[in-house]
């Protein structure tokens, strides 16, 4: 049974867990505050100005919709970049500090002289960074629906759920790359090099990228693209492009599994 070895790593990052939980609470809180004075400026924040935009800019920020509207300013101001970007911020410590960290500190190694099956042990660790952002997820949901509510920006929980879906699944990814390179490699800094490489390359090529014929076909491969082109916030979950997601996610675990497996293990 996984059970203690998915408690025991729960209880390790509890705090840390916490932390962010905090932090990207306080952060969706702030910028939803503000709504209220963006509604009321319609000359300044509305489509007429925007279109105003350079056209780089208005793609780097997924096209700027209108920001007086609910969704629209849920989707620019939290769902677009930096929420997506925290949420896999912290995936990808939570997945460091599952084997690549205790790794590098030799604490791994106290660990595999124990009765424990290394697919297990990967397994477990998979299970509590996703439960982890689960936790994350939906506290920051909860408070992403409250602020919405108290500023009366008209968007449905519904809405607000299917966007929040989206960041969980984008997040477990990510930390999933990262644990999975841990796994091969047992280096901390190649596994956060590789998600940030894969971030920043997948989010250019589906926002800037996408007027430029010669790498726009890379969005196929982009984790942004599943998460934003179905327009949850709009249009309510995008089933197919969500279960993309979690079945890359399932296969880089897989991944991790075999890679963990057939390595020696050492520091």
């Amino acid at each position: 049974m996984n059970g203690p070895l998915i408690s025991k790593s729960l209880r390790d990052h509890r705090g840390v867990t916490f932390w962010w939980t905090a932090g990207i609470s306080a952060f969706v809180a702030l910028y939803l505050a503000v709504y209220g004075s963006i509604k009321e400026s319609p000359d300044v924040y509305g489509p007429a100005m925007i279109a105003k935009f350079p056209g780089p800019l208005r793609d780097l920020m997924g096209g700027l919709a209108d920001m007086t509207s609910g969704a629209g300013y849920l989707q620019t101001a939290v769902y677009q970049l930096f929420v997506p970007m925290l949420f896999i911020a912290c995936a990808t410590l939570l997945a460091n500090r599952a084997l690549a960290g205790p790794e590098e500190n030799g604490t791994l190694e106290l660990v595999l002289t124990l009765p424990v099956d290394r697919r297990r042990l990967v397994l477990a660790r998979l299970a509590a960074l996703a439960l982890g952002l689960l936790a994350v997820a939906a506290v920051t949901l909860l408070v992403a629906w409250g602020m919405s509510a108290l500023v009366e920006n008209g968007v449905p929980f519904g809405r607000i759920l299917a966007g929040h879906l989206g960041v969980l699944l984008l997040g477990l990814f990510h930390g999933t790359v990262a644990l999975a390179v841990g796994a091969a490699t047992g280096r901390r800094l190649v596994a956060s090099a590789v998600v940030g490489v894969w971030v920043v390359a997948g989010y250019m090529v589906v926002t800037v990228g996408r007027s430029w014929d010669a790498i726009s076909w890379l969005k196929w491969v982009s984790p942004f693209h599943y998460y934003a082109e179905g327009r949850p916030l709009f249009e309510g979950v995008p089933v197919g492009d969500y279960l993309v997601l979690a079945g890359a996610t399932v296969v880089l675990a897989l991944t991790a599994v075999l890679a963990f497996d057939r390595r020696d293990v050492g520091v």
